[in-house]
């Protein structure tokens, strides 16, 4: 964290599309990833960015949370797209997750969604694929 801006890194992960599927992102530094069941790769990258916006939110408090600005990075070019209203939600269940994270938005002074090569987010990738080999897929 430097200052008020938290980045934070957010993957998600499918092994066949839909397919066993688990989210991964860091906060703070530390990864956190979770096997989330069979569902689309799109699934998966946005359930990570609500996972991650709940986990910053429980580690800054209330308070803190408030005024923090957060910097949210992804590899997903389509999620990072249609969070900065570039490109619409067709697909229901994209949609309630979209508000599912404009809702959890109220919770910080600002978030920003920044799309980075998957490179550059390496260590959520990585735990999004922990979690997949830890379920046995």
């Amino acid at each position: 964290m430097q200052g008020d801006l938290l980045v934070i890194y957010t993957d998600g992960g499918s092994r066949g599309n839909p397919g066993p599927s688990a989210t991964g992102f860091v906060v703070g530094g530390i990864s956190y990833g979770k096997y989330i069941g069979t569902t689309t790769n799109n699934d998966a990258e946005y359930q990570a960015i609500i996972m991650a916006l709940a986990k910053a939110r429980e580690l800054l408090g209330k308070a803190k949370a408030k005024q923090t600005r957060l910097e949210v990075r992804m590899d997903s070019e389509l999620a990072c797209r249609q969070l900065n209203h570039e490109y619409r939600l067709n697909d229901a269940t994209i949609q309630k997750h979209f508000i599912a994270i404009w809702n959890a938005m109220l919770d910080f002074r600002e978030v920003k969604f920044v799309h980075v090569r998957r490179e550059f987010n390496k260590d959520a990738d990585a735990a999004a694929n922990r979690a997949l080999d830890e379920a046995g897929y």
